[in-house]
């Protein structure tokens, strides 16, 4: 195996280290984790990841942080057929960032937990995330967050009689027609699922 394909492996590791932790470990801890004699050992490894822009230190040098590149994940050059199954072929390809998939404006972009199953026909199910973008102006057919009456609902945004209304996606639910005030906290442009726990 070469140094490279070694520093991949490592790096999951510390990927996977991160995501339990939410830091990189200490010089020992990480010798500890990657199977190093020492902590020198471990000092290299970072100086290398630090090279390849995977971590960086604090603005004050006292610590080790993710750099961008941290979060990126391999997206692969062909899409997976949904229909008939064709010939695997390798999966690697250019590096993805969910955020960069999903997030356009990040001061404007909130991630909301999705309760409930009003819009389960639409595919959005209780415990996906709704990335949600303030700000923007909503039309209609969009799946938006608003606030109905001092509270807060996800709902596709309607015209009935050029009044908004908000239609769930299931036919157990009312449309709601406002009494009082309709306000749009924001569009839903993206859906986050995780499918096992």
């Amino acid at each position: 195996m070469t140094e490279q394909d070694k520093d991949q492996s490592y790096l999951g590791r510390l990927q996977d280290y991160y995501a339990g932790n939410r830091r990189i470990p200490s010089h020992a801890r990480l010798a500890e984790l990657m199977g190093f004699a020492s902590k020198t050992a471990s000092l290299k490894l970072l100086a290398r990841l630090e090279a390849q822009g995977f971590i960086a230190r604090t603005p004050d040098d006292d610590a080790w942080i993710p750099a961008k590149r941290f979060f990126e994940r391999p997206l692969a050059e062909a899409a997976v057929p949904a229909g008939l199954p064709t010939l695997a072929n390798d999966v690697s390809g250019e590096p993805f960032f969910v955020d960069d998939y999903l997030v356009r404006k990040p001061s404007r972009t909130a991630m909301i937990p999705v309760k409930g199953d009003s819009m389960c026909d639409a595919g959005i199910n209780d415990g996906d995330i709704a990335v949600v973008e303030r700000g923007g102006a909503a039309r209609k057919g969009d799946f938006v967050v608003a606030i109905v009456d001092n509270e807060f609902t996800l709902k596709e945004l309607g015209l009935e009689r050029d009044k908004f209304i908000l239609k769930p996606h299931n036919k157990a639910y009312p449309v709601i027609r406002p009494k009082g005030s309709l306000e749009i906290f924001g569009v839903m442009v993206g859906l986050v699922r995780r499918y096992k726990h």
